[in-house]
């Protein structure tokens, strides 16, 4: 089903710009017989947010995502507690770094045609600083894509589910009605369920199938939101 037009687009930071870092992630669970590769690595991701979101789990536990991660780059069963474990001790916010190509590709181009774009992630501080160190877009002009804002949960004080989150970067947007306003996130529960409630559109990126029949819109890439 084609998507809707719309007059702006707002985005979650990980899973959508960037990854959990697979040059590190790869050779760390390597070590417990997983794939190294990049192409495992990303597959990876969605599918432990996929897991996540099956569980209902909030923004705080991660425990069926390392689960499901370890499992997806395929390492044995008689490893995977162990391995899910030193991925939480290893995974922290500093690791969401890993640019996604085509995702960049997109943004310049949605910028280009003229989109209002902006950013809305549940965060530690850090994002709108690794957003620029990763060369995905800075807020306002700079040397990546310009977006007109980035929201920071941690900043703000308040995180997905909480549609409230939403509020501070709509201010950047006057004028646009928030039902013509997209949100494009990773997690049904944070993401699907945060901007549902706080009247936007949301769309899911589900690279994988992994939410087939699902009762929202979804994407393979962000390249299919260029008109």
């Amino acid at each position: 089903m084609a998507l809707p037009n719309f007059d702006a687009i707002l985005f979650d930071a990980g899973g959508i710009f960037l990854l959990p870092d697979p040059t590190v992630l790869g050779p760390l669970l390597a070590y417990h017989g997983g794939d190294p590769s990049v192409a495992a690595h990303r597959r990876a991701h969605y599918a432990g947010m996929a897991a996540k979101s099956a569980a209902g789990a909030t923004e705080r536990f991660w425990h069926d995502y390392n689960l499901a991660y370890v499992q997806s780059v395929g390492v044995p069963e008689a490893e995977v507690a162990l391995a899910a474990l030193v991925l939480e001790q290893t995974r922290n916010a500093y690791t969401w770094r890993w640019p996604i190509p085509e995702s960049l590709v997109a943004l310049a181009a949605l910028h280009a045609a003229g989109m209002p774009i902006g950013v809305v992630s549940n965060a530690s501080g850090q994002i709108a600083e690794v957003l620029a160190r990763s060369g995905v877009c800075q807020q306002g002009d700079g040397p990546h894509t310009p977006v007109r804002v980035i929201i920071d949960s941690h900043v703000v004080g308040v995180a997905k589910p909480d549609p409230h989150i939403f509020d501070f970067a709509l201010e950047h947007f006057p004028g646009i009605e928030r039902g013509r306003i997209a949100y494009v996130g990773d997690s049904v529960t944070m993401d699907i369920g945060g901007a549902r409630a706080a009247g936007l559109h949301p769309i899911l990126l589900d690279p994988h199938d992994d939410h087939l029949g699902a009762d929202f819109d979804r994407i393979g890439s962000l390249m299919e939101l260029i008109g």
